[in-house]
């Protein structure tokens, strides 16, 4: 079972009702109050899902060097609305637009459920977009380093969504430039948190880069937290905590 795998049977605890959805490669973990669930939220979500994927598909056929970029893209044409945000995104950070799409999806699911309900948690492969009431501790998966799964963020409630996503060059399938164990970014924008994740880890080439990385962080305007991990150091910045986990 692999370390996601572990984390979302461990999250959410009896506060909430957890259940997942998978439309191709976008795999989603998602807990609400359990009074807000209904057993046809799981298929109005996936539907929402194909929708805002068939929406992106069509502008990458009609535009695919969208999918293929990994500097800032200029939207060309009429554009979705996904694709705005992620174009949106990785400009801000310096990279391609699709180092947003795993938060892109996750803050258009989390944000129609909160039309329904007050809290809610969106995981889609290890990113996050979240709004909650209460503490909530965020396992921090680090790849090959020894610290992986042994801390955790503690995420206060601000009254607004968060966006916590993770970038790594040690494991997982996205690509990287750089070899942290974890680049991790919190951000009110979840797209956003996704890119500036890559891109911080993209300039990670050993523990002697992570303050460059940070101060690189610090640099992109929305980023409001960060944690970059290479092998057994550690360094993080901004209004956050590591607890154990």
């Amino acid at each position: 079972m692999s370390g996601r795998r572990l984390y979302r049977r461990s999250a959410g605890g009896n506060k909430f009702k957890s259940f997942t959805v998978t439309v191709k490669e976008t795999d989603l973990w998602i807990a609400v109050p359990p009074k807000s669930f209904a057993a046809a939220l799981p298929g109005e979500i996936e539907q929402l899902v194909w929708r805002s994927r068939r929406q992106l598909e069509r502008y990458i056929k009609e535009h695919p060097d969208f999918a293929l970029t990994r500097e800032p893209y200029l939207v060309q044409g009429p554009a979705p609305e996904i694709a705005l945000e992620m174009a949106r995104a990785g400009n801000v950070a310096g990279v391609g637009p699709m180092a947003a799409v795993a938060g892109a999806l996750a803050e258009i699911v989390g944000r129609w459920l909160l039309h329904r309900c007050s809290e809610v948690i969106v995981e889609n492969g290890g990113d996050i977009f979240l709004k909650t009431v209460e503490p909530l501790k965020v396992a921090v998966l680090a790849g090959k380093s020894s610290l992986s799964e042994k801390m955790a963020l503690l995420v206060e409630p601000e009254g607004r969504p968060c966006g916590i996503c993770t970038a790594s060059g040690t494991s997982g399938h996205s690509y990287s430039r750089g070899c942290a164990d974890a680049a991790v970014i919190l951000s009110p924008s979840a797209p956003l948190a996704d890119a500036a994740a890559t891109a911080m880890g993209n300039r990670v080439r050993g523990p002697g880069d992570l303050e460059r990385a940070l101060t690189f962080a610090r640099s992109i305007d929305g980023v409001t937290g960060a944690v970059a991990i290479c092998g057994e150091k550690i360094a993080l910045w901004g209004r956050l905590q590591l607890q154990p986990l």
